[in-house]
């Protein structure tokens, strides 16, 4: 086996580290939301994860935000924006849910991003596809009727389970067809710079501005759990990233790619375990559903590929 190969294996698992990281988020963003608030608990988790990237990038970092005037205005303002956005409505809608089974189920809708990235792409001629791939979307949207409908499905329960809690419902469904916009957005004009590290730091200052207008917040109660926790989803979110970043560069994309889609089914078992609690046999469903129509529409751009 060649040096390169080995190189090439070694960044593949590197960016598979990432999905692992990332199936983690929602249920510590939950963790954390619960003694310090929706809001606090997500200005919180950013800053620090803002602090993360800082340190794990260091100069490389720097240098390259100082070149923010060679960025394309629309990968730093359009998507800068798209990304402030995305991540204070998937981390305000997980903390305003009402109790831990609501929250895992927000989760699982924000993970239609991989099946709504794909659908814009070809809504916006940036991907050809074959047939079956709306199928596969059908089956996604199934799979997220199954969690809201309850075990015995029916359309009063699903909507009257998504009115109960409408903000952070919707909050959920924006933030899954956010991030395909992003997605689409940064492969457009993003021209090889890597802007996260600034684009967390404005989620922060975004997320306290907020919190400081409430007025009278929700005080934070503060204890070694909860400061351990705040620590690890921002140590977790910037391994993620940068694992992610090493991986797409010099590692095997295809792999990595198929590999994301599993991500539904992994942050919906370690949310589970995060947050002890066992929801019924209708999630599981809707998660596996969601998992497969997403890994259908995936393989349905390979198709038309190959």
């Amino acid at each position: 086996m060649s040096h390169n190969s080995n190189l090439q294996q070694r960044a593949t698992l590197i960016g598979l580290l990432a999905v692992l990281c990332w199936s983690c988020t929602v249920g510590l963003m939950r963790a954390v939301a619960e003694p310090l608030g929706a809001v606090g608990g997500a200005a919180c988790l950013y800053t620090m994860a803002a602090l993360c990237i800082a340190v794990a990038r260091g100069r490389k970092g720097w240098r390259e935000l100082a070149r923010w005037r060679s960025m394309h205005p629309a990968y730093l303002w359009g998507c800068g924006l798209l990304f402030v956005v995305y991540e204070i409505c998937l981390s305000v809608a997980v903390g305003l849910a009402h109790d831990r089974n609501q929250a895992m189920e927000i989760g699982l809708i924000n993970y239609l991003w991989p099946s709504l990235t794909i659908v814009l792409a070809v809504l916006c001629g940036q991907q050809t596809t074959r047939w079956w791939l709306w199928p596969g979307v059908l089956i996604c949207l199934w799979g997220l009727a199954r969690v809201l409908g309850g075990e015995s499905f029916s359309l009063p329960v699903m909507w009257s389970h998504v009115h109960s809690n409408p903000l952070a419902y919707g909050m959920g469904f924006a933030a899954a067809l956010l991030w395909p916009a992003y997605s689409l957005l940064a492969r457009r004009h993003g021209a090889g710079f890597n802007a996260v590290g600034l684009f967390v730091t404005w989620t922060a200052l975004a997320l306290w501005l907020k919190w400081l207008m409430l007025g009278d917040p929700q005080p934070m109660q503060w204890s070694w759990l909860t400061a351990g926790q705040v620590v690890l989803v921002g140590a977790l979110t910037a391994l993620g990233y940068s694992c992610w970043e090493h991986g797409i560069q010099h590692g095997k994309l295809a792999l990595l790619a198929a590999a994301s889609y599993f991500t539904p089914v992994l942050s919906a078992l370690m949310a589970s375990a995060l947050l002890q609690v066992l929801p019924g046999w209708s999630f599981w469903q809707g998660v596996a559903l969601v998992t497969l129509g997403s890994l259908i529409c995936w393989w349905a751009t390979r198709s038309s590929r190959d």
